[in-house]
């Protein structure tokens, strides 16, 4: 009796010598926690953003997570543009990066092209691949042939380095034509589309 107890003794402080070591290559589910945002959380967000009216949001985010994944970062914001041949854009809007909290973001950018007119939208833009809330202040070129349109909501990619921007636009106005540009995001407004 004293033997097996001995014996029970031993395998107990043993395991818990090992254990540890042998867990250790496994994720704690209390500290492990996702830094992406799902499509089903992201397409809520953007219709309480949008309203009700966007009616072809739904393909155009299901598209872009076909496309991108899962974003680690959104922003809702507005913005104006106008163009008769050279344009411009300007826009600020709430930067969520999950993990990180939220900032004010601001954003305008030249264009140039066959393109004339002006709106008014909202935009929700998902973020990819965005490390640090201080990354998104730089320049980001369109990416070309990016442009998907369906029922008045509209998307194109923007990439500096590894990390993409899909500004998803509804709004009102007239502008028609093709372009290319860059969109320049700032701490703080500026007149500058440069």
């Amino acid at each position: 009796m004293i033997r097996h107890a001995t014996n029970t003794l031993l395998v107990v402080t043993l395991w818990l010598l090992i254990a540890p070591e042998v867990r250790a290559g496994e994720p704690n589910p209390a500290v492990r926690r996702d830094t992406t945002y799902d499509q089903q959380s992201v397409l809520r967000e953007a219709t309480d953003f949008f309203g009700q009216g966007a009616q072809g949001l739904a393909k155009v985010v299901e598209r872009v997570f076909q496309e991108q994944g899962k974003p680690n970062g959104y922003i809702m914001g507005q913005e104006v543009s106008g163009a008769l041949v050279v344009g411009a854009r300007y826009g600020d809007g709430l930067l969520s990066l999950k993990g990180h909290g939220q900032r004010r973001v601001h954003w305008s950018g030249p264009s140039v092209g066959f393109d004339a007119g002006g709106n008014a939208s909202k935009v929700f833009v998902l973020v990819y691949n965005l490390e640090a809330p201080e990354s998104i202040y730089q320049r980001f070129p369109a990416v070309d042939g990016s442009l998907y349109f369906v029922a008045g909501v509209s998307v194109n990619y923007q990439q500096a380095g590894s990390t993409v921007l899909a500004p998803i636009r509804f709004g009102a106005g007239l502008r028609s034509g093709i372009n290319v540009g860059y969109m320049h995001y700032r701490r703080k407004p500026s007149w500058n589309p440069f």
